[in-house]
């Protein structure tokens, strides 16, 4: 692995597929800080559709490259973690590692 000081480290490249929607959500994943967590009426809100919770939901459940765009990061507004295409445990390891590694 490269450290992130490496100077010689380039940007990773990606085609993503996706409906116009779809690539809006994910790129609002993109914007979530690393040890934080956001839900999905906020990612709503932010893309300029605040009713479409439950789109935004399949969204991030159709995100096909899942840490690289951090669809763990995001939460049910009542703070349960939700479903995760990778499993609840996973994504709780997920949150946690980035959460010591921010502070």
């Amino acid at each position: 692995m490269i450290p992130a000081s490496d100077k010689t480290a380039q940007p990773l490249k990606l085609h993503l597929s996706g409906t116009n929607f779809q690539i809006k959500v994910w790129e609002a994943l993109l914007n979530i800080p690393i040890g934080t967590v956001t839900t999905y009426e906020h990612i709503a809100a932010q893309i300029g559709n605040p009713n479409a919770l439950r789109a935004v939901g399949t969204a991030v459940g159709h995100n096909p490259i899942a840490v690289l765009i951090p669809c763990h990061r995001v939460i049910r507004k009542s703070g349960e973690f939700g479903n995760y295409r990778y499993g609840a445990a996973r994504k709780k390891a997920l949150l946690a590692q980035e959460f010591v590694a921010r502070h």
